[in-house]
């Protein structure tokens, strides 16, 4: 066959741009005796002239398609620009003698890194600054770091990271100009600007040891894995740097820091399901890094420290390590050990234990209670062990616990949700000396006088240990983010700034609501619904009252059920998102670029499938693996839910997911294409098989205990190939196969019967019911790399489906750099998907 045989003929007008023509280089795969005939793996090869000029092809053609809607590009820019406030600050942090802030200025793309000295040691009180003044500009502010000036010349940049000398005097930072993630680090000194000669180049991250005398880097291997810690002393050639641990198994990756209490480096040391911590004196940065508990297969852990100031014998300290793991229970629990108790070493379970999460639906369930593992994930549970609060919750997870001098934060999820309680430290330590249960009290916002029920919130911006009052964040889909601060004593809560939306918004023209679904294997998966009220044309009629349609049913559909909404009002245009993976929260939180759907009429929804960490580890465990066909199942029943009820209408329904959540793209059109009329797919990951097949791959041999390992296991490997988009996307004669593609999922079987003079199929008909697709990459992307999409995109517009690529040249994983690039690129795609729902104003 010749490459002119897989020119896909053209279906749209004379005045169309022509698809830009990939080459066909047919690569056999041959693994577990099974073969699949790969026309366009060539595309690995980033540098080769032919694929130089495809990725220029596409762009050209991305550019010539998306034309037609220039004007509603310009227009959401705009309106995102608007609502912004382009010359903002943030809220000063005190660390050690300064307080530390970042000025973003109009026409600048990055925000700039400055400081000023406290007043005094008991100075906690944020200083006054206006955020229109210039860097700079204040009595005793101090410009820290400035992007804007360091970008210069250059098409990419991303800033690494930041470290300080406990003094001020000295900054550690790195730099990406590519998008590799490769970060080049270097030491400036904060009184004169001038650098010291030594330069780590190519790592993945670095830090100070508190006195500026030393710094530790971890470095990457050629699979972009960081594998070894190494330490410097400042002020000598880098040459003579000395390694001082090297984890040698793929699975692990490692991080170097320094502890909460600055007392120690810690290294870290983490696979998809085993961790492990090191520890070395910030006193003896010469000495050996040793384990705080040795590692265990199958169990993750970390630990901080803190002490009951005061409360041991002759009014010492009690030391104290905080342990969170999962050795005894899948949903984690929280330790607290007494490091006076006795020496070390020390073990996993040991001390008093304050939270514990649901066994419900995990794996290791039965360890905890018998029968747990079968459960549904939302049952509640209840452990007298526990704080009052966490009895009842529904797919409870502890996420962690932070002490500080005042008071205890302790994180958890509850009916998918994130949470976090406090209480005063005088009261924790009488329920750790009496072994009972501690008495936290759940933070919750108070807007207008009445709590929201959906929202995020967490702590952040406490880097000091001795920190009096705790900051905390929470947002909604609907209300701008908050900083506050509490008073964790009196309970006393202070607004510290509001986020700001100009362009007319107010809150209280849009709602938002949590809905569940049941779906097709009986459980129920959270969906949150964010729409305007007097725009959205189904939710409006709908208004809140639910009662008439049934979105608990994932069967249900809308010409059986004589009470749906369907009847009564028109569906509306949808946007529906989702991830699923790594145990990643899809929490509320506010976008000012939705606004601009908002306001449109369209329904935004939110999938919180299974393979995510809402409902705690027994929804990622139901999401992984060799379940990982939950995720999508999850996803298109709770849109075909959404479209049965009447509240969406499928012919003008755009879906989105990004990485991981753009394998999660890939597969829902090939499951169900009938359900969309576009899909938006960033930086998607669908070529997973592929890439998971090849160890010398950036992340492979780590994601095995993500996806399962289809190198050494036959039955991963079938079970990867049913759903990897590419492999399942519409093809044509170049496979040969007999019956090319076929999904018992579809509503309506469609079948290729036209045959080629080689006896395979042709497909004429791909283009008449797959859902027009929108891919983005870049080409210097080491997580997802850029040949997945672009192999993806050349296969479908072979079959005629309409496709479309963008594809980044100078850029990584996240896309460009600077916000006023970012903001042009989110208004592009959502132009994209309002065009495809039907919108062009």
């Amino acid at each position: 066959m010749t490459d002119e045989t897989n020119m896909a003929a053209s279906t749209r007008h004379a005045d169309t741009p022509a698809v830009p023509h990939a080459l066909c280089r047919p690569h056999a795969r041959s693994v577990h005796g099974d073969t699949f005939i790969d026309p366009y793996e060539w595309m690995r090869d980033k540098n080769s002239p032919e694929l130089q000029r495809f990725v220029r092809e596409e762009n050209e053609y991305y550019q010539a398609r998306t034309a037609g809607f220039d004007g509603l590009k310009r227009r959401l820019f705009e309106e995102l620009k608007s609502r912004v406030d382009e010359t903002d600050m943030s809220v000063p942090t005190r660390m050690d003698g300064y307080w530390y802030f970042v000025r973003t200025q109009e026409g600048k793309q990055y925000g700039v890194q400055c400081r000023l000295p406290i007043a005094g040691p008991d100075d906690w009180d944020p200083p006054q600054i206006k955020a229109g003044d210039a860097p700079g500009a204040n009595p005793g502010e101090q410009v820290v770091f400035d992007p804007n000036v360091e970008a210069k010349g250059h098409d990419f940049f991303r800033l690494g990271g930041l470290d300080l000398t406990r003094d001020g005097r000295w900054l550690l930072y790195g730099t990406d100009t590519v998008g590799s993630e490769r970060y080049d680090y270097r030491i400036r000194s904060l009184e004169d600007g001038h650098e010291l000669p030594e330069i780590f180049k190519g790592i993945a991250e670095a830090c100070f040891t508190p006195d500026g005398k030393w710094v530790f880097y971890t470095m990457l291997d050629q699979s972009w894995r960081p594998y070894a810690v190494c330490r410097h002393r400042v002020g000598t050639p880098v040459d003579d740097d000395v390694e001082v641990f090297r984890e040698s198994d793929e699975h692990f990756w490692i991080s170097v820091g320094l502890s909460f209490d600055e007392r120690n480096m810690v290294i870290g040391c983490s696979s998809k399901t085993t961790s492990e911590v090191l520890m070395l004196p910030v006193s003896d940065p010469e000495g050996e890094f040793r384990a705080f508990i040795p590692r265990q297969e199958g169990v993750e852990y970390d630990v901080s420290f803190a002490s009951f100031e005061g409360a041991g014998v002759g009014g010492a300290d009690i030391p104290l390590a905080l342990v969170y793991h999962n050795a005894n229970n899948p949903n984690f629990e929280v330790d607290v050990v007494d490091l006076n108790a006795h020496e070390p070493p020390y073990a996993l379970g040991e001390g008093v234990i304050v939270a514990q999460g649901s066994p419900y639906g995990c794996e290791r369930g039965d360890e905890v209670e018998s029968g747990a593992s079968g459960l549904p994930v939302n049952t509640p549970y209840s452990n007298l062990d526990n704080p009052d609060i966490l009895r009842g919750a529904r797919g409870l997870g502890i996420e962690g616990i932070a002490m500080y001098r005042n008071f205890v934060v302790l994180s958890y999820r509850n009916n998918s949700l994130p949470h976090i309680a406090v209480m005063r430290k005088d009261e924790a330590l009488q329920d750790f000396l009496a072994h009972r249960p501690w008495h936290f009290r759940e933070l919750k916002p108070d807007e207008n006088g009445s709590n929201r029920h959906l929202y995020s919130i967490g702590a952040g911006g406490n880097p000091s240990y001795n920190v009096p009052r705790l900051r905390y964040s929470f947002a909604s889909y609907t209300q701008p983010g908050q900083l506050r601060e509490l008073d964790v004593a009196t309970g006393t809560s202070r607004l510290l700034k509001r986020a700001k939306v100009h362009g007319g918004f107010d809150a209280a023209n849009y709602r938002e609501r949590r809905i569940w679904v049941r779906v097709r294997d009986g459980e129920l998966v959270p969906v949150s619904l964010v729409w305007r009220q007097d725009c959205c044309t189904a939710m409006g009629a709908l208004g809140e009252d639910f009662s008439g349609i049934d979105l608990l049913d994932g069967a249900n559909d809308r010409s059986e059920n004589p009470h749906s909404v369907a009847s009564l009002v028109s569906a509306s245009p949808m946007f529906i998102t989702g991830y699923g993976a790594y145990e990643a929260d899809s929490d509320p939180g506010f976008s000012v670029a939705r606004v601009s759907m908002l306001d449109r009429g369209v329904l935004y929804a939110v999938v919180h499938v299974r393979g995510g960490g809402e409902m705690g580890r027994a929804w990622y465990e139901q999401g992984r693996r060799l379940h990982k066909r939950n995720t999508f199942n999850d996803f298109v029943d709770a849109t075909k839910a959404l479209q049965r009820a009447g509240l969406a209408d499928p012919k003008r329904s755009v879906a989105n997911g990004g990485s991981a959540g753009g394998l999660l793209m890939g597969a829902v059109a090939n499951m169900a294409p009938e359900c969309y009329a576009g899909i938006e797919a960033d930086v998607p990951f669908v070529d997973a098989l592929t890439s998971i097949l090849d160890p010398s791959l950036p992340l492979t041999v780590t994601e095995w205990d993500e996806w399962g390992d289809p190198l050494h296991d036959k039955a991963v490997y079938d079970y990867m190939k049913s759903y990897s988009p590419y492999e399942n996307a519409p093809f044509g004669h170049w496979q040969g196969d007999s019956e090319p593609w076929q999904s018992d999922r579809i509503t309506e079987k469609r079948a290729f019967g036209k045959q080629d003079a080689d006896g395979g199929h042709v497909s004429d008909s791909a283009a008449s019911y797959y859902p027009k697709i929108f891919a983005t990459t870049s080409l210097n992307d080491t997580r997802v790399l850029y040949v997945e999409p672009l192999k993806w995109i050349a296969r479908l517009q072979s079959q005629g489906v309409d496709a479309i690529a963008r594809i980044e040249v100078e850029a990584g994983h996240g896309g460009t750099s600077g916000r006023y690039k970012q903001w042009q690129e989110v208004s592009d795609e959502n132009a994209w998907c309002l065009h495809t729902m039907g919108i062009e104003e």
